[in-house]
């Protein structure tokens, strides 16, 4: 029964999740391989050779950008794999992030030695030779007469990915200044005004780009601002820079009014209805404002402006306000579905994401096929952190004809999987030959776990733990059916506990069984070595509540390691308290399959006249795993 503690304990936690990541690897499972590595680097941030292991599966799967970042993180962490910064910089370069490729070549041109700093030193001039010549093409084309918007943009863009950013802020403002429609200009603006430590400026561009009737610029230029909504100030100094953003100004006064300053709000709106006639909400805003004060004839000057105007709606309004007959809206001929995407579109660049997640919905309700609103609502969803929506969308949207819309929606479809999946379904199996005891012991586990999306995962578990001699005592020769409940890995921590029944399978007899524990793993992997280490510490029920606690470590290169195990307990049994040495083997057999040798030199921490105070053992095992 003692030897039954000690290995049910040695099996209980399943196999980490970068064992189960390589065995995926191997198998070309690489949607597994990446959320098992996913998991391995939350358990192991620092882990260097792990973030560069998951960047290559990232790049099995099409996925640059995110095999990049990783890159970046693993060159961080280790400052001397030049092979890391090599391929962080050459993703930047096929990512177009031109800028940050050759600083990171240059860097290494000058740091790294060998084949490395060759390398470096090639990459580094072909993309800093095109772009000196290009600089100083533009350049005279400009000085020839050449002052047009075209011709200012390329130059900045060649001196920012250059480094030259005096420069192509420059340009950037003359190019804007030039067109000052085009906003897209301001989002480039904002970001090398950022670089150069002009935080203020980059934010005001910024913030007028992102009120800007294109979507692609708002939607790029709210990723460079800060989290937080703007402030009256941010409002004041932005529409400073971009006076004619009539968008930026119309929710400036709206906040305005929220904050009761209708006095600066006011102004506001009689600045659009002045140089903007066409805005008949601003028009009807500020004729509300006016009446409230009892100007009613500029009042009502304003209304007859909405009431002659197109905006059924806008009139319906005002002749609520002026206690006059309602007009029924005439809708014919034009699709619900087209307004309701219009009043999303309208709420998502304002930042009322559950106002344009229901005009979505609507918008889908009024045409089923409209694949760019399925992914709208996928986006939606995901920000507002429904992740299993979002999913389901993305799943829907990744089906369009538009590539464009179908590529988007394929690489959110990847990135949710892993954590979208509402059952997991994981198990190992553990056959092993011990001669220290003359036996063979067959473990194994299958886990069926739920994912609530929380911090913790439920889960059910079929254990078994059975050996081939005869004597009972020498094993619980059960199979353990089980609840339990896990935490999420946190810094390679993770608590567990389950409550469930063993039936022994020579007895035909059933007895509670209650355990639980914590456990502790990690590993790091850095040119071909590698070193791992797990420390476990579990109550057992069944054994007279016994406390047990292991560490197993190893650390080698390739296929062969060296291990050091120790083994406490808390009834301090002398069987269950010794440390243990020596070298090991580990064989694979096919993908998910293979072979371990380990020799072992132990001694027992506990005298007892009843055996020697040293041992040696001889494992042969057999391990696989899985997880679906």
């Amino acid at each position: 029964m003692r030897l039954a503690i000690f290995f049910a304990a040695a099996i209980t936690v399943a196999a980490q999740p970068a064992d189960l990541a390589y065995t995926a690897l191997r198998a070309r499972e690489y949607d597994t391989a990446v959320a098992q590595f996913q998991a391995a680097v939350a358990a192991a941030p620092k882990n260097a050779a792990l973030r560069k292991d998951l960047a290559y599966t990232y790049l099995k799967i099409g996925e640059p950008a995110l095999a990049r970042d990783q890159f970046r993180v693993a060159a961080t962490l280790d400052p001397t794999d030049t092979s890391a910064a090599l391929e962080y910089a050459f993703l930047c370069f096929e990512t177009k992030q031109q800028a940050e490729a050759r600083r990171t070549f240059d860097r290494l041109r000058r740091t790294a030695g060998g084949p490395e700093r060759d390398t470096a030193e090639r990459a580094f001039h072909n993309i800093d030779d095109p772009l000196a010549e290009g600089i100083d093409r533009w350049k005279r084309a400009i000085e020839l007469g050449a002052d047009n918007v075209s011709a200012h943009s390329e130059l900045a863009v060649l001196a920012e990915q250059r480094d030259d950013l005096s420069l192509a802020a420059a340009h950037f403002e003359r190019a804007w200044r030039l067109l000052p429609e085009k906003r897209g200009v301001l989002v480039d603006l904002g970001r090398v005004w950022r670089a150069q430590g002009r935080g203020a400026q980059a934010n005001a561009a910024l913030l007028a780009a992102s009120r800007a009737l294109e979507p692609r610029t708002a939607e790029l230029a709210r990723e460079l601002l800060p989290v937080h909504y703007p402030y009256v100030g941010e409002f004041r100094a932005a529409l400073t820079l971009d006076p004619g953003n009539h968008e930026l100004r119309r929710e400036f006064g709206y906040l305005l009014l929220r904050m009761n300053r209708e006095p600066e709000a006011e102004a506001e709106f009689r600045i659009l209805t002045q140089n903007v006639p066409a805005d008949l909400l601003s028009a009807t805003q500020l004729g509300f404002l006016l009446r409230a004060r009892g100007q009613h004839l500029a009042a009502q000057l304003l209304f007859d402006r909405v009431l002659a105007g197109n905006d059924e709606e806008l009139a319906n309004r005002v002749r609520a306000v002026l206690r006059l007959p309602q007009l029924l809206h005439s809708q014919e001929g034009r699709p619900a579905s087209i307004d309701a995407k219009v009043m999303a579109e309208r709420s998502l660049k304002a930042g009322y994401l559950k106002d344009a997640l229901h005009y979505f919905e609507t918008a889908h309700e009024a045409d089923p096929g409209d694949f760019d609103v399925m992914l709208q609502l996928a986006w939606t969803n995901n920000l507002l952190h429904r992740d299993a929506l979002a999913f389901r969308w993305f799943d829907l949207a990744r089906n369009s004809p538009d590539p464009g819309i179908a590529a988007d929606a394929r690489r959110g479809f990847r990135n949710l999987r892993p954590v979208s999946r509402r059952y997991t379904v994981s198990g190992w199996f553990f056959p092993l030959f011990s001669s220290r005891w003359r036996d063979v012991f067959g473990y194994g586990q299958l886990k069926t776990a739920l994912n609530l999306g929380t911090w913790f995962q439920p889960y059910v578990s079929t254990r078994l733990i059975a050996d081939t001699q005869q004597a009972p005592n020498l094993s619980e020769r059960s199979v353990i059916l089980a609840l339990g409940i896990a935490t999420r890995p946190w810094h390679g921590l993770t608590a567990w506990g389950e409550a469930g029944s063993a039936v022994s399978y020579t007895r035909l007899t059933a007895v509670p069984d209650y355990r639980g524990g914590i456990a502790y793993a990690r590993s790091l992997r850095r040119r071909g070595w590698f070193a791992s280490t797990t420390l476990d510490a579990l109550f057992i029920s069944r054994f007279g509540d016994d406390f047990l606690a292991y560490s197993q470590n190893q650390a080698g290169r390739g296929r062969l390691y060296w291990n050091f195990n120790i083994t406490a307990d808390a009834k301090r049994q002398d069987w269950a308290n010794f440390v243990e040495t020596g070298p090991g083997v580990r064989v694979p057999l096919a993908e998910s399959l293979y072979v371990t040798f380990n020799a072992l030199r132990g001694r027992y921490l506990l005298d007892s006249p009843s055996r020697k105070p040293q041992f040696t053992d001889f494992r042969a095992g057999l391990w696989y795993a899985f997880s679906r």
